[in-house]
């Protein structure tokens, strides 16, 4: 058979694993990524092998890698002792899988608009330093960071915030009662808390835990199966972190919002709730902008990010989803945002496939199989 045909049967078969996997024929059902050389999806295996290199000669505590680009796992390499089917633990991006569930339920009417007040979802509560900014709170200046509330429960003031809710034990209340620090939309302040009423407003709305609402409404349709998630000492699921995902499980949801809430065949998010959470609403701290629990670049990127750098890097320009899982000290947190720039965007990505380099593709696996 002439090289040719070949390539173009190598084509098809890996355009189909696209379409399994983002595309129209669904991947819900617990099907594995199409692993393909990163040739085939327009990516250099060189520039990914010089990442890897990199990571390794700096000894960089980054315990996994995950590249997808147009539906084929392209890179995907553990160190000792992740492996695939490991959770890791993904702190703040769990934020932005909240957001998610907040998509869901408007979406499904049982939040009626993204303007309804914060406190009109606990009526009957014992709400302290109560005032007219705090009733103008809304469920959108949750979203997006600007609730008003005197949070300081973030690295930024040493976890001050965080060491007096864990003392409380109603820690919705506790949050509610905080002083407010200005009127809510008036500036960004990150805020753990807020994502914490967050996950408090969809169980009041669902009647059901909200990692029991992921799973009927996001988690089953991805065919995700894996999760842990600890609850805070009043039984809400924490909204602002506490998630344990496997990598593979957190590019999907990548690849959700890539292709616009879309599974396979089935609508899972709405577009509209898609382009609109992932808009940059306010200026950020750690990023350019913010959106609803999503750092925006305006570069046309947006991500998941948490302590000690995860990340879930989302380009939807370039057919891009990327999973970064760390361990990084503070001086580290942006490593994984720099290899993305340096070596995926700059380096690897071609307009179209290449044709094979059987070289740097060994050189790839080999260097793949020296992290685990």
């Amino acid at each position: 058979m002439g090289t040719g045909k070949c390539t173009a049967r190598v084509l098809c078969c890996l355009l189909l694993g696209w379409a399994l996997v983002c595309g129209e024929a669904g991947a819900g059902e617990g099907l594995p990524w199409p692993k393909a050389p990163p040739e085939a999806a327009g990516m250099r295996s060189s520039a990914l092998a010089d990442m890897l290199r990199e990571v390794r000669d700096k000894g960089a505590p980054i315990d996994s890698i995950t590249v997808v680009r147009k539906g084929l796992l392209v890179l995907d390499a553990y160190r000792y002792p992740y492996r695939p089917d490991a959770r890791h633990v993904l702190h703040s991006c769990t934020k932005s899988i909240v957001s998610a569930l907040v998509g869901v339920a408007l979406d499904r009417g049982l939040i009626s608009e993204l303007d309804r007040t914060v406190l009109g979802f606990f009526p009957g509560a014992s709400i302290g330093n109560l005032d007219e900014r705090k009733r103008r709170m809304t469920l959108r200046h949750l979203l997006t960071m600007t609730a008003g509330l005197e949070c300081r429960d973030s690295h930024v003031h040493g976890w001050e915030g965080m060491a007096e809710l864990m003392k409380s034990r109603d820690w919705v209340t506790h949050i509610l009662s905080l002083p407010m620090h200005e009127a809510p939309g008036e500036r960004f302040e990150y805020c753990n808390g807020a994502s914490y009423l967050l996950s408090a407003i969809l169980t009041k709305v669902t009647g059901m835990r909200t990692r029991d609402f992921a799973r009927e409404a996001l988690f089953g349709p991805l065919g995700i199966t894996d999760v842990g998630w600890r609850s805070g000492r009043d039984g809400i699921d924490v909204g602002w972190g506490e998630m344990r995902m496997r990598p593979h499980d957190l590019a999907r949801i990548g690849c959700l919002y890539l292709r616009k809430g879309r599974w396979g065949r089935r609508r899972v998010l709405s577009e509209h709730w898609v382009t609109e959470s992932t808009k940059g609403w306010v200026d950020g701290t750690l990023f350019d902008r913010y959106g609803y629990q999503w750092w925006v670049d305006d570069g046309g990127i947006y991500m998941a990010v948490g302590y000690k750098g995860q990340y879930l890097f989302v380009v939807p320009e370039k057919e891009l989803v990327a999973v970064f899982m760390s361990s990084l000290p503070r001086e580290d947190f942006y490593l994984p945002d720099t290899l993305l720039r340096r070596y995926l965007l700059r380096r690897a990505l071609t307009p179209s496939p290449l044709p094979a380099d059987t070289t740097a593709r060994d050189r790839l696996r080999l260097l793949e199989a020296a992290w685990a």
